[in-house]
């Protein structure tokens, strides 16, 4: 990249490379791409399976939240090249380097290893990994030198070498010898001709063999891969000492020869022992099968596995192929074959031996099954049978558990068994219809339309009223002039005018009218010295204005000089003061005195040096906001362990918790229940669980308070050393100095709870105070996870009802001010979304959550003040509006929809600042973009903000860039003059012509997704993930030709090219920490051996019997570990499914 003279260097963005010519690869190329544990911006590596599909080769895409062990044994099988991961969560140096032990330990060394991550995988850690074996590690830069296509090309020409010309040594073709099996299968597909006499022996002892061949075939995107995995997961919990191969085929690209071998990223339950799979592209374009297909089937056949699924690619109506290579056939269809004469067209129903109807929860499933019967019996000349005993099922795969599912597993085993004996299924599965278990029930699909509806009529009635206000002026101006002038019959003229006055006041809503005659009196209260309001029954004095060096009065609220009536209401209604409806300016009157909207974020090592770093925020700050982030462990609801692939990422890019003491060490020493403490804990999948970490640590504070108020320490230490001498351990402690500002509040009872130690009902007493006195929130927002692909670890239905009960127990115990979801936009926009995208989707995922917990039978009033909102700010202009659109849209909805109060109107949204433009060269320009997005977020009244540390594009920040980051906003809360003033954004013209503009692209977004079936119907078809990578790409094309300007990245460079910075303090965990974790959990495994089953079967049991699981939650999160919480809540609620 040149570097360009310093006159035309703004001037003229750089194009950065021209784009490399696409390489033609000589042999079959395999390749496994997959993101590691954490991976949550999941478009990079589907970005770069894009382009590996396209330069001709097969990608067996695995997503992200992969481990080692499974990427491997899935390269095994799949016999590929190489493997090709995005990493960026710390620990990435012992993931790759234990991929490359176990490959090499699984004797596939040959397997050729490449990563990237962006800017954290340092330049030392990259050579260290080139010297370890690991074949690229690319950088950033490396990027914009070879541009995607040219870093592609050079990782295709290293894996550009022959697979199946010859076997390895000792070769023996047994089912536990997979590797074998598969390089099998390799030779047979690679090189056909060489191979021959081995293929002869192959097929006759696939001829001897009584193994059964499951065929499965169906139309693309009936589901037939969750579906198989189903099945597979039935099979081997049924099964214990069977085994299963899986040969699942998808279609060549015609144009390029890649392809999409796409059916593993939707399994969960092929990575076991006892299951061996293989996926084949066609290699021949249009046909369902590829023509080594019986190959396939004959090698795992002669291998010994005791079943055999065959699962063709789904192209149109499927032919019957599938039928000469199996046993046993099963079509999978949906509901949406269009008229039920189209099913006369297909051949599969003449000759399959079950049908699934999948996808059973869609419109019409009723009908199409009525119809598909009616067709099979006309098929089979079965005039007589009756429905039931037809082998037509309706089944809804995607759903965990579903009896529609376990009734076709039963009848699929049976026939299985009929053919071929030794398939006596054990199951006890319940088996019945498939029901939908809907969030949002069928009838209210329309929610977000009936918003826009509602929030434009209000909108058409606000321009009718101003009409009629402006007239009325109008009016009362021509009179007042009239009686001025010396006009003779001025009497007549007036009482005429008087008579169109009161018929066009008719048309005046009272309320209007009411506003406008108070409305001066109103405005005289803001240029009182104090303005006082009521919050809750409490009188609150507000000082009105500030002073400046100059003796200047700064008034904290600014009011309109409109003077015509029509203006005036058109801004009450639409604008209004902050902290009235529709609260476009604010929610409050007026800012909080004495609290910054400012958050003191860490999250870093093992609790205790979190904690050091939260005291060392919040030294001399009245308020205690505290913000943690977790290590991507943790974020997936993982134990600490010895797992390298874990182990590397223990107290990494985040804090590790895995259990109640580490929350009780992690938040010791800050009051919970101070009012002015609030702690916001970013995590969504296991949310819940965290959430009653955090429930139970305050509770134990509280009782510690009570201890040491009653002087009944020595009584209560001798209690907990007994119960840990009973069991022969070692009390837990705290395994650091305690930091400085650290009263060591929440200590005394590590190791035990406050119910094992207090008086039952002095326990439920102190309990319920402290829960409803907590202040914070928790994330927790599942359909942003799953929109933006970051950590999603149940099945959404699951995770939902987890929400749902959370909300509910809030409710129930009064949890007034702890937000149970904050409903985030911010992951939206790192995965790319613009900001209008943003707000849309964050805002249509909030009604979402109020339509499913209104169908839950609770109260709007009762939880919508427990929601709360998060966006990113960017740079873009819509930033300037983002809250005031959201809050308007809000209150408008709530109020005028929902019919809710004033509290439950309220928007409150924290702002962070964005995370996509940090970027790694020139990171001290970064400060700049995060002070300007910062003066964004202020001046629109956000009500809590997070400055990102200049250098989080490189690396965990550091003490200094934090304080850095926290020092621009107490600069302009501070410094800033014009911030004295609380609502400097209203009367600009480019303001209100931007929110109107954004609020009404904000309903057409609606409309869109109301036309996809409502926000979890748009999920299904992947709308959202699908709009937010097109955006993302759009930004990345933008920046990388240079048509979008970037300083210090694309134009502006400096005389070395502003290559990427390489941080100077790496912030990592020590091996100190990391064992202190997996210490403290074996601890905790030793305290309650025996005790955490029976807690871990309640938990499972409310879930099976629909109770509260976040009732049972607070009290298993007392003994056991955030790990075993969520293997047990997989059990019941089942794991999340990766899309594409």
């Amino acid at each position: 990249m040149s570097f360009q003279s310093p006159k035309n260097r703004v001037h003229k963005p750089i194009s950065m490379t021209t784009q490399a010519e696409i390489y033609k690869p000589k042999n079959h190329i395999r390749i496994v791409t997959a993101a590691s544990l954490f991976d949550g911006h999941d478009a990079a590596i589907n970005i770069m399976r894009r382009i590996i599909q396209s330069t001709g080769c097969e990608v067996i895409h695995l997503g992200h939240n992969r481990s080692v062990q499974e990427i491997v044994d899935c390269a095994i099988q799949e016999d590929v090249q190489a493997i090709a991961i995005t990493s960026y969560q710390g620990g990435h140096v012992e993931f790759f380097k234990y991929m490359y032990d176990l490959l090499h330990e699984k004797g596939a060394g040959h397997i050729k290893l490449f990563g990237g991550g962006g800017g954290t995988i340092l330049p030392e850690e990259i050579k260290e990994l080139h010297e370890y074996g690991i074949s690229r590690i690319y950088a950033p830069d490396d990027g914009r030198a070879m541009g995607l296509q040219g870093m592609i090309n050079d990782l295709v020409k290293q894996c550009d070498f022959p697979i199946g010309d010859e076997l390895p040594e000792e070769f023996a073709l047994e089912r536990d010898k997979k590797n074998h099996v598969a390089r099998l299968i390799s030779a047979f597909e690679n090189f056909p001709d060489q191979s021959k006499k081995l293929l002869e022996e192959v097929r006759s002892k696939s001829k001897a063999s009584k193994t059964p061949v499951l065929g499965i075939t169906g139309t693309g995107g009936a589901g037939k891969s969750s579906l198989v995995d189903e099945l597979v997961r039935r099979f081997v919990l049924d099964f214990e000492d069977k085994t299963l191969a899986i040969i699942s085929v998808d279609p060549s690209k015609r144009k390029t020869g890649g392809a999409l071998l796409g059916d593993r990223i939707r399994m969960n339950a092929i990575h076991h022992p006892r299951v061996f799979m293989r996926s084949l592209a066609t290699r021949q374009s249009n046909l369902a099968l590829s023509r080594y297909v019986q190959d396939a089937v004959d090698t795992v056949k002669a291998a010994g596995f005791d079943l055999v699924i065959l699962e063709t690619s789904g192209i149109g109506q499927s032919d019957t192929e599938i039928i000469e290579h199996s046993d046993l056939s099963l079509y999978v269809m949906t509901p949406e074959y269009g008229a039920a004469s189209q099913l006369e067209k297909i051949d599969m129903l003449d000759f399959a031996d079950i049908i699934a109807l999948n996808k059973f929860d869609k419109r019409g499933a009723l009908d199409a099954i009525r119809d598909v019967k009616k067709q099979f019996k006309r098929n089979h000349n079965l005039w007589e049978a009756k429905d039931e005993d037809l082998p037509v099922f309706g089944t809804i795969a995607s759903q965990f558990n579903d009896p529609g599912m376990n009734q076709l597993y039963k009848a699929i085993i049976s026939k299985v068994n009929e053919k071929f004996e030794s398939f006596e299924s054990s199951s006890e599965l319940t088996s019945g219809s498939s029901e939908k278990i809907y969030i949002i029930p069928p009838a209210r699909t329309r929610y977000l339309s009936e918003i826009t509806e509602n929030n434009r009529n209000y909108d058409k009635w606000v321009e009718e009223q101003k009409e009629i206000a402006q007239k009325l002026y109008s009016i009362r101006k021509s009179i007042d002039t009239i009686e001025e002038s010396g006009v003779e019959d001025k009497d007549r003229l007036k009482k005429e005018l008087e008579e169109v006055y009161t018929q066009v006041e008719l048309n005046l809503d009272p309320k209007n009218k009411k506003w406008l005659e108070e409305w001066p009196e109103e405005a005289a209260r803001y240029q009182e010295d104090f303005y006082v309001f009521k919050v809750r029954d409490k009188e609150i004095k507000v000082k009105t204005f500030h002073k400046s060096l100059a003796d200047s009065r700064i008034p904290k609220v600014s009011l309109p000089k409109y003077e015509a009536w029509g203006e005036l209401l058109k801004w009450g209604l639409r604008e209004n003061v902050p902290g009235k409806f529709p609260y476009t300016a604010g929610v409050f009157p007026f800012k909080r005195e004495g609290e910054d909207p400012t958050r003191m974020f860490a999250g870093e090592g093992g609790p205790e040096r979190t904690n050091k770093r939260f005291h060392y925020v919040s030294k001399d700050m009245p308020a205690k906001r505290l913000s943690t982030a977790f290590d991507s462990v943790t974020l997936y609801g993982e134990d600490p362990d010895y797992r390298p692939d874990i182990y590397g990422k223990i107290g990494n890019s985040g804090v590790n918790v895995c259990c109640l003491d580490d929350a009780k060490k992690l938040y010791s020493g800050f009051n919970l229940v101070d009012p002015l403490t609030s702690v916001s804990m970013t995590i969504n999948g296991p949310a819940a669980t965290m959430t009653a970490f955090f429930m139970n640590a305050a509770i134990d504070q509280q009782c510690e308070v009570y201890i040491k108020a009653n002087g009944l320490e020595d009584e209560i230490n001798q209690k907990i050393d007994a119960i840990y001498q009973k069991k022969g351990l070692k009390r837990p402690t705290y395994n650091a100095e305690i930091p400085e500002g650290n009263d060591g509040l929440g200590l005394m009872l590590l190791g035990v709870t406050g119910d094992q130690v207090l008086p039952k009902e002095v326990y439920e007493k102190i309990k319920a105070d402290t829960i409803s006195k907590v202040r914070g929130t928790v994330q927790a927002d599942i359909l942003k996870e799953d929109q933006a692909q970051n950590t999603c670890i149940f099945s959404t239905e699951f995770s939902l009802r987890l929400m749902g009960d959370v909300q509910q127990y809030f409710i129930q115990n009064k949890v007034r001010n702890f937000y149970s979801v904050s409903i985030s936009g911010y992951h939206i926009a790192e995965a790319g979304a613009n900001p209008i995208t943003q707000l849309a989707l964050t805002l249509s995922n909030g009604f979402t959550y109020v339509e499913y917990y209104v169908s839950r039978g609770m109260d709007v009033n009762d939880f919508a003040p427990n929601l709360s909102f998060f966006f990113s700010n960017g740079i873009d202009p819509e930033y300037a509006v983002i809250g005031r659109v959201a809050r308007r849209i809000w209150a408008k909805a709530m109020k005028l929809k929902y019919g809710a109060n004033e509290r439950s109107q309220m928007l409150k949204y924290h702002i962070q600042t964005s995370g996509r433009s940090l970027h790694a060269q020139e990171i001290d320009f970064n400060d700049i973009r995060t002070t300007l997005q910062a003066l964004y977020a202020i001046y629109d009244n956000c009500n809590s903000l997070h400055t990102n540390a200049y250098d989080e594009a490189i690396t965990t920040p550091t003490e200094a860039s934090v304080r850095r980051a926290m020092a621009i906003q107490l600069i302009i809360n501070k410094e800033l003059g014009l911030a004295k003033n609380e609502n400097p954004l209203q009367g600009a013209f480019i303001i209100e012509e931007l929110t109107d503009l954004v609020e009404e692209a904000v309903y057409v977004e609606f409309d869109r997704i109301t036309e996809r079936g409502g926000v979890l119907g748009a999920m299904e078809t992947m709308y959202q993930r699908g709009k937010i990578q097109e955006e993302s790409m759009h930004y990345e094309m933008l920046k990388h030709t240079g048509e979008y300007p970037i300083i210090g990245v694309n134009t502006f460079l400096s005389s070395e090219g502003s290559p990427t910075v390489t941080p100077g303090e790496v912030i990592r965990a020590t091996q100190e920490e990391k064992e202190a974790q997996i210490q403290t959990l074996k601890s905790l495994h030793q305290a309650y051996e025996g005790k955490e089953e029976e807690q871990l079967m309640s938990l499972k049991k409310a879930a099976i019997q629909n109770e509260n699981v976040f009732e049972r939650l607070m009290e298993a999160s007392k003994y056991c570990s955030l790990g075993q919480i969520t293997r047990a809540l997989y059990e019941v609620g089942g794991q999340y499914r990766r899309n594409m």
